[in-house]
C-alpha cells in the first residue's frame, strides 16, 4: 500500500497582501542581476514578517496526526509521500523536513517553504535525503515563482535532493506537470514493488 497526503489549507496560516507583487518584482530582479543573496534577504525578511508562525505550527501538528494515522494502519513512513498544492506546498515542506521518520518523498506544487530560518535548527535528519518535488508556473500571480526558486536553493543549498520543473502556467495544475510528477513518482515506487 501506498499513501499520499494531500494538504490543500492550513488554517490560513499564509497572508498575502497586494505588496507581494511589487515583492516578487523586486526578488526577481535582484536574481536576473546574479544576486540570489539580496533576493533571500528582501523575500526573507518580507515573509518573515507575514508568516503565522503559531497557525504554520498547528498545521504541522496536524499533518504529524496525519501520518500517525496512517502509520498506526499499518502503513510505514517510508510509503508516505506528501503532496501540497499552494499553502498545501509549504505546509508539507515545513512538516515534511521536519518529520522524525523518513519519508517516501515530498511534493510541492506552486509553494514555497516557510519558516525555513528556524528549520536548520529543527530539521530531522531521518528525511535529510528525502526526495523533493518542486514544480511552480512562470506565470503564477499568487505565489510568485521567485520564491518557489530561492526555496528551491535554500533547501539546495542544504544538501536536500530537489527536482525542480517550471511550467508556462499561472497558479495552477498543467498536463505536462502530472506527466512529470508520474515519472518521478513511478521512479521512487518501483524498488519498492519489485
Amino acid at each position: 500500500q501506498l499513501v499520499i497526503l494531500d494538504c490543500v489549507e492550513f488554517n490560513n496560516s499564509l497572508r498575502y497582501a497586494d505588496p507581494v507583487a511589487d515583492m516578487a518584482f523586486l526578488v526577481m530582479d535582484l536574481l536576473h542581476k546574479g544576486r540570489p543573496d539580496l533576493a533571500r534577504v528582501f523575500q526573507s525578511a518580507y515573509f518573515a514578517q507575514r508568516q503565522d508562525e503559531a497557525g504554520i505550527r498547528a498545521s504541522m501538528a496536524q499533518l504529524e496526526a496525519l501520518i500517525a494515522r496512517e502509520v498506526e494502519r499499518g502503513i510505514p513512513s517510508t510509503r508516505i509521500f506528501l503532496a501540497g498544492f499552494s499553502q498545501g506546498a509549504a505546509m508539507v515542506l515545513s512538516g515534511g523536513l521536519r518529520h522524525s521518520q523518513p519519508l517516501a518523498g515530498i511534493i510541492a506544487l506552486s509553494g514555497y517553504l516557510p519558516l525555513e530560518q528556524q528549520l536548520e535548527a529543527e530539521r530531522s535528519e531521518a528525511n535529510a535525503d528525502v526526495p523533493i518535488f518542486l514544480a511552480h508556473g512562470s506565470l503564477d500571480p499568487v505565489v510568485p515563482q521567485t520564491l518557489g526558486m530561492l526555496s528551491r536553493d535554500f533547501l539546495r543549498a542544504h544538501g536536500y535532493r530537489v527536482d525542480w520543473h517550471s511550467y508556462a502556467m499561472a497558479h495552477q495544475v498543467c498536463t505536462e506537470e502530472i506527466r512529470d510528477l508520474r515519472t518521478w513518482l513511478g521512479e521512487r515506487m518501483a524498488p519498492a514493488v519489485a
